[in-house]
């Protein structure tokens, strides 16, 4: 199949440097509108990967993201938010990036050319086969991405990817491919723009769909959340007076019982 990356393509606007304020604002902007409508074309592939990561997690596995620069940085956001919003083990789901930590920050020079390192990095972690590693890469061809999901493969894990390209070298090698063609950037090969955007997106979906099947949303309430500040606590405080018809006082008491939403309601309704 032939393979064109789109996300390198020239920007449809030029001369930006001459551009009025507005004009580049507005411009974004319209660029921007067309991301979502990229996102729903690839649905189908969504769901059939979130089918795929509900179905380790019950067996008591985990979901791992693996990437490279802004690829990676959105993968570690969505993993690191997991814990707090959904009540969940830091160690269920896990973002990974090539360069290390030290790469959240600051650029690591060539890490993302490895075709060791994606594996090694998965290794530390024990990785098994009722797992799911994620690939994320906008262009679709990052050596540290695909050869960690080759030898996923050999090892009999599950993978998917997140791309923006057609026929990449990567959802050439995931099992569960996504890609969301999101065309030219407005800044020519600035892929942290709409590329990143429709990243984000999909990794939303991912999470939030799979803890949602997972069980960790009442309604549509996070009450498995963890209480880590005074606006979580006054949140969950709201949610246990709602759903149990109390006073703030008593909810307080019981969130402070409990230290957990789910469990403070259903400790008042047992009796307890």
């Amino acid at each position: 199949m032939s393979f064109t990356k789109t996300t390198e393509q020239d920007s449809n606007y030029d001369h930006l440097e001459k551009m009025p304020l507005h004009e580049l604002l507005s411009s974004i902007n319209h660029e921007d509108k067309t991301v979502p409508l990229a996102v729903e074309k690839a649905l189908p592939e969504i769901e059939k990967l979130v089918e795929q990561v509900v179905e380790k997690l019950k067996l008591g596995g985990r979901l791992f993201y693996i990437g490279a620069g802004t690829s990676g940085r959105l993968g570690i956001l969505d993993a690191s938010e997991c814990p707090p919003t959904f009540g969940v083990s830091h160690d269920l789901v896990i973002g990974l990036i090539a360069g290390g930590d030290i790469a959240i920050r600051k650029a690591v020079e060539f890490a993302e050319d490895s075709l060791t390192q994606g594996w090694e990095d998965l290794q530390k972690y024990r990785i098994n086969s009722n797992d799911v590693v994620v690939g994320i890469a906008a262009s679709g061809t990052t050596p540290y991405v695909i050869s960690a999901l080759k030898a996923c493969h050999k090892n009999g894990i599950v993978t998917g990817c997140i791309t923006c390209n057609h026929h990449s070298p990567l959802s050439q090698t995931a099992q569960f491919p996504i890609e969301v063609i999101v065309g030219p950037e407005f800044i020519t090969g600035s892929s942290r723009m709409k590329a990143g955007t429709a990243q984000k997106l999909v990794l939303n979906m991912i999470t939030t769909s799979t803890m949602i099947q997972l069980g960790h949303i009442k309604g549509n309430k996070m009450v498995d959340m963890q209480l880590s500040n005074n606006k979580l606590v006054d949140r969950g405080t709201k949610m246990i007076m709602s759903e149990l018809n109390i006073s703030e006082k008593e909810a307080q008491q019981l969130l402070t019982k409990h230290g957990n939403v789910r469990l403070a309601i259903k400790k008042h309704k047992d009796g307890n």
